[in-house]
């Protein structure tokens, strides 16, 4: 058997499990000053007169405002100079000002007015009449659409060179917390290990991954959470209906959790059994490509070259190329912060050159159709002198946590 694998229940391996946040401090103040600053910098640089950000993580990154995204326009306008101004449907005035950690003056619209007109009133209030304004590419559509409908003098255009510019670039409070989620969800995935039986389903295991977040100090449980048996886990995101577990078939947990805002992600892959040869050649592969991509990740170093030297060595073991299968299917890594998902990418083609503060998860997934997947994610961070893992790559297939190491 799998060093880790199986023998204790649920209510055992959550009694295993602490409380892990002690400690972790919040963004100060300070940081969002700062990086309203920096914004305000790149805005100039940009040719920007403004920039709006939506509620959500940009609302939140610039801020400290964490209000989430409805069909109402909740967001602040950023000038080029000078300070915040947030709109905001009256009736949450209260709710909003609880939230706000940098001042600025509140701008309120009722239930039968429109927040865009209210927008381009601010703006000429501000001396913007025909400006070049920024818009939060993570914005819906309608607040786009209504904006550029109440005040089509401005020029509206993607706010991303302001916001990914500041975004990509963690500071070393982000990273803190940021290591401390991925420590956290690193012990869930071993203490979910340790409940795995032959017939337990992949919900009973998500729901204990769920607890078992909560136990190590995650307030919401489980920000995702992908649980696969078998051929299921040659399916990068799962499958309509999972399969229970047998022995012998390879086990796929990606999973994570939030901490103050900041995101964990870790896959792990491994065999409830005894790994066959083909297992075990397409793990180790898996690992070696994990391995140069993370070897590629140099500073100056374009993030494409990342995907590249991953698929070099596939290729050079018979798998793909390119995104054939079997081989991987998807890009290897995508940046990680207050969104699972953000810039930059991990993906062929992309020029941006690696820079320290810049986060990525390093998983160049080997999908084997009608057999099984192997996904090994961890996430890695960049210095002035190169990359470093937040947490360890698996070592074996015979012990993915590295457990005969700490006896």
């Amino acid at each position: 058997m799998t060093t880790g694998m199986g023998g204790a229940t649920a209510e055992q391996a959550l009694a295993g499990l602490t409380d892990m946040t002690g400690g972790a401090t919040a963004i100060a103040d300070g940081e969002f000053e700062a990086r309203l600053r920096q914004a305000q910098a790149l805005m100039r640089e940009a040719g920007l007169d403004a920039v709006y950000v939506n509620a959500g993580t940009n609302l939140y990154y610039f801020t400290g405002t964490p209000f989430g995204a409805t069909e109402r326009m909740v967001g602040a306008l950023i000038p080029a100079s000078g300070g915040v101004h947030y709109i905001a449907p009256a009736f949450e005035l209260g709710t909003l000002q609880g939230f706000i950690r940098i001042p600025g003056e509140v701008h309120c619209w009722e239930e039968h007015e429109s927040p865009y007109r209210l927008c381009a009133t601010v703006l000429a209030q501000l001396g913007i009449d025909r400006g070049r304004i920024g818009i939060d590419e993570a914005a819906p559509f309608f607040i786009f659409d209504g904006l550029r409908q109440a005040a089509p003098e401005h020029d509206y255009v993607s706010a991303t060179a302001v916001t990914a510019g500041c975004r990509m670039h963690k500071s070393a409070a982000e990273l803190a917390l940021m290591q401390r989620a991925k420590d956290m969800t690193l012990a869930v995935h071993r203490a979910a290990a340790s409940i795995l039986r032959e017939g337990i389903t992949t919900t009973e295991v998500t729901e204990f991954i769920d607890r078992a977040h909560r136990a190590v100090g995650a307030p919401k449980g489980s920000y995702f959470c992908i649980v696969l048996f078998g051929p299921d886990t040659a399916f990068p995101h799962g499958v309509a209906q999972p399969k229970t577990l047998e022995r012998g078939d390879m086990v796929l947990i990606d999973t994570g959790c939030q901490l103050q805002g900041y995101v964990s992600d870790i896959t792990r892959s491994y065999v409830f059994g005894e790994p066959s040869p083909r297992q075990r050649e397409i793990w180790d592969i898996e690992k070696a490509a994990q391995a140069a991509a993370f070897a590629a990740a140099q500073p100056g170093v374009p993030c494409g070259r990342v995907d590249d030297a991953a698929r070099e060595v596939l290729v050079a073991h018979g798998l793909g190329p390119d995104y054939q299968l079997p081989g991987t299917p998807h890009r290897t890594g995508h940046g990680i912060g207050l969104d699972i998902h953000e810039w930059p990418y991990l993906v062929r083609g992309t020029a941006t050159p690696l820079a320290t503060g810049m986060c990525f998860s390093n998983e160049p997934m080997i999908c084997v159709p009608g057999e099984f997947g192997v996904r090994l994610e961890d996430h890695f961070y960049m210095t002035d002198d190169g990359p470093r893992w937040f947490t360890q790559p698996s070592p074996s297939i015979d012990d993915p946590f590295g457990l005969a190491a700490e006896e």
